[in-house]
C-alpha cells in the first residue's frame, strides 16, 4: 500500500505565510510538515509515498532529496485550482486497489496499523480517522437560572466527532463516486452507499489550518519528543 498525501492547496488562511511556499512545506521544528506527516507513517512500515502537489510544486520537489533514501516517493503535479477528489483522481495510476490518503497539513499519532485492521475488519470502500472535536472557544456550564456554574476553556468535544485525514480507501469505491471534492462529494456519496467507517482515534492530532496552529505545532517540535511521533 502506497500513501497519497494531498498537498497541492494555497493555504490562504496561513497567508502570507504561504505567499512563497505550499503550506505543508511550512516548518515545524526543524522540518517542513510534510515531512513529519511522511514520518508518521514510516513508523508503520508505509515508506512508499505519491505526493499530489499543485501550488508552488516545485518547493516541495526541491526538498525530496533530504529525504531517506530508502523511501520511494512519486510528486505529481495535480494543478493548482484543483479540488481535493479530483487530485485523488489524477494520481490514482501511481496506486494500487488499496492506498492511504491523508492531508499534508494535520498531525497525529495515529496507528496506522490499527487504521489498517479496522478497514480490513469492516469489509467497506473505504475508512477515515475521526478525533473528538477540538473546541476553539471557552465554553460555560449554566444551570437552569443561567447562572454559570464553570468555565472549560477550549474543551475537547467528546460528543462531536471530525475528520483528521488519514484515510484508506479500495480503489473502486472511489472509481464509482462523482464530483470534484473528496469531502464535499465524494465522501458523502460513500455514507450514501454505505461504505464508510470510522476508525476512532484518542490520542495526539491538531490540523494546521492557520499561521498560529503553525506556530503552536513548532513549539511542540521543540520539545523533548513531538506528540505525534510514537514513543
Amino acid at each position: 500500500m502506497r500513501a497519497l498525501i494531498l498537498c497541492g492547496g494555497r493555504g490562504v488562511r496561513s497567508w502570507p505565510a504561504t505567499a512563497e511556499v505550499p503550506k505543508p512545506m511550512l516548518r515545524v521544528g526543524d522540518r517542513p510538515a510534510l515531512h513529519h506527516v511522511m514520518t508518521i507513517y514510516a513508523r508503520h512500515g508505509i515508506t512508499e509515498f505519491v505526493l499530489a502537489a499543485g501550488y508552488k510544486h516545485e518547493v516541495i520537489a526541491s526538498s525530496l532529496d533530504s529525504l531517506p533514501a530508502d523511501w520511494t516517493v512519486d510528486l505529481i503535479d495535480t494543478g493548482d485550482e484543483a479540488d481535493t477528489g479530483d487530485r485523488v483522481r489524477s494520481c490514482l495510476g501511481e496506486l494500487g486497489e488499496r492506498f492511504y490518503v491523508t492531508y499534508g497539513d494535520g498531525l497525529g499519532d495515529v496507528d496506522i496499523t490499527a487504521l489498517t485492521r479496522r478497514h480490513e475488519d469492516h469489509g467497506g470502500g473505504a475508512t477515515v480517522t475521526a478525533v473528538p472535536l477540538p473546541s476553539q472557544f471557552g465554553t460555560l456550564i449554566v444551570d437552569g437560572t443561567d447562572q454559570v456554574k464553570d468555565f472549560r476553556e477550549k474543551p475537547v468535544l467528546s460528543d462531536h466527532i471530525i475528520n483528521a485525514g488519514f484515510f484508506v480507501f479500495e480503489r473502486d469505491a472511489i472509481a464509482r463516486c462523482e464530483g470534484s471534492s473528496l469531502e464535499r462529494d465524494i465522501l458523502p456519496a460513500l455514507v450514501a452507499s454505505g461504505e464508510l467507517f470510522v476508525y476512532r482515534h484518542e490520542g495526539f492530532w491538531k490540523s494546521m489550518d492557520t499561521y498560529k496552529d503553525v506556530i503552536e505545532l513548532d513549539h511542540l517540535a521543540r520539545g523533548e519528543r513531538p506528540p505525534w511521533l510514537p514513543t
